[in-house]
């Protein structure tokens, strides 16, 4: 499932925030309460063209969704606020690049959700998020996932039982107690969360944040479609898009900030040749 950093925490306490950043995860006490939303469309000429091109290239299956997760961490690389985390109202920066995707084992109405936890370089090129993720989904249709394997364990709990165990791992959350090696695991805690509605063939929804674990943004983009637009000379010319919707937890960075990354992610996908190499440079976190 990629390259996993080799560290007992998921990151470090920023210490140098502007006194308003460090007062606003008690005013705003949950992901709920900090979740704003944006939804935008996408004119995916060019990114027809590059998944063609991987495709010609060996790259079986190679398509939207490996285009925007390599897009977001391509962002992380040098938006690194992205890529913080609250707990306990604090602000932390995450140490590494960890994103939830949640797919069916069959694509049948039937068939069960998996949710696989993917572990990138924040320097990853497209090739390399599309060998993550396609190893990842490869193993989990084989067998049962490790998130599969802890799922079943909390189902054999009881339910009066299972509310407390719940509220024992949001206690031992807050204080940043549970081991790395659940965290590793969990869906709930991570970089990023993305879900495809184009696979099933419907509008992009705004997913909620959860308020255990420590996502603090999500994102679902829907099916492609086509319109006709109306140029400056008179002609009417075809164009494909896509919608997608981000929620985002707004104690992590400023509005300025997020604004800043989502440029960059329209700039990004409307010519992803870049995701070809990659970064010249990671910025850095702040102190």
């Amino acid at each position: 499932m990629g390259t996993k950093r080799k560290t007992k925490k998921e990151g470090r306490r920023i210490k140098t925030l502007p006194p308003i950043s460090r007062v606003a995860p008690y005013i705003m006490k949950t992901r709920q309460d900090a979740s704003n939303s944006l939804g935008d469309s996408l004119e995916i000429g060019k990114c027809d063209e590059f998944i063609y091109k991987k495709r010609e290239q060996g790259l079986k299956g190679f398509g939207m969704l490996h285009l925007f997760i390599a897009a977001y961490i391509r962002i992380l690389s040098q938006r690194p606020a992205l890529n913080r985390f609250i707990r306990g109202q604090q602000i932390f920066a995450r140490n590494c690049v960890e994103i939830m995707l949640t797919i069916k084992k069959e694509m049948k109405i039937e068939s069960p959700d998996t949710v696989l936890k993917l572990f990138f370089p924040i320097d990853a090129t497209s090739d390399q998020v599309y060998k993550i993720i396609t190893e990842a989904i490869e193993a989990s249709r084989a067998e049962e996932s490790e998130f599969d394997n802890l799922a079943k364990v909390f189902n054999y709990i009881p339910g009066l039982f299972l509310k407390f165990t719940v509220w024992l791992l949001n206690l031992l959350d807050y204080f940043g107690l549970i081991p790395r090696s659940l965290t590793k695991l969990s869906p709930f805690h991570g970089s990023f969360a993305i879900t495809s509605m184009g696979s099933l063939g419907i509008p992009p929804v705004y997913h909620h944040l959860y308020d255990f674990g420590n996502i603090p943004v999500f994102c679902a983009f829907g099916a492609k479609y086509t319109k006709n637009e109306l140029q400056l000379d008179g002609s009417v010319k075809q164009f494909k898009y896509v919608d997608y919707k981000f929620t985002t937890d707004e104690r992590i960075c400023d509005g300025h900030y997020f604004a800043a990354a989502f440029k960059l992610f329209k700039t990004i996908m409307k010519d992803p040749q870049c995701l070809d190499l990659p970064p010249e440079t990671v910025v850095e976190e702040i102190p």
